[in-house]
């Protein structure tokens, strides 16, 4: 693979890829956030005017329930580290991108491209080896938590 197809196949392919997780880790940890702030604000509201409001405690208890649900899920899915992880790689990339492309130090010698892949494929590594052990921590969580609702 020559330079011109690592950076149009694999360097741009890995800033998209970065980019569009980020993005959408990013609008899940958002979207959870502001139902939890929703239900929040508006408990006291129906709390406050419970005798008023029909089924207001029913409703104040479902609001609750709403706000667990998506806090676990945020906190089970780590929507937000993952955001900032996916993030901080894709800017990463492409700040070793244009470093290459200016020819700007480390990239101003004339093994580069050498230097190039090496940070690149250092980087996806890294990344890789981080989701894998905070994927391979929250299965242990669960399998823990599984085998003390057992006993």
């Amino acid at each position: 693979m020559d330079q011109e197809q690592y950076i149009n196949q694999r360097l741009e392919d890995q800033i998209c890829w970065y980019e569009k997780k980020g993005n959408y880790n990013k609008t899940c940890a958002n979207n959870l956030k502001t139902i939890e702030i929703i239900c929040a604000a508006i408990i006291p509201f129906v709390a406050g005017f419970g005798n008023v409001v029909p089924f207001g405690s029913i409703i104040t208890g479902i609001l609750g329930v709403i706000i667990g649900i998506s806090a676990g899920i945020a906190a089970l899915n780590k929507y937000h580290d993952n955001w900032m992880a996916y993030r901080t790689t894709s800017e990463m990339l492409k700040h070793e991108k244009y470093l290459f492309l200016t020819h700007t130090i480390p990239y101003d010698t004339s093994d580069a491209f050498t230097l190039l892949v090496q940070s690149v494929e250092g980087l996806i590594s890294k990344e890789n080896t981080q989701w894998s052990s905070v994927n391979r921590s929250t299965e242990k969580e669960k399998t823990n938590d599984h085998e003390l609702e057992l006993s």
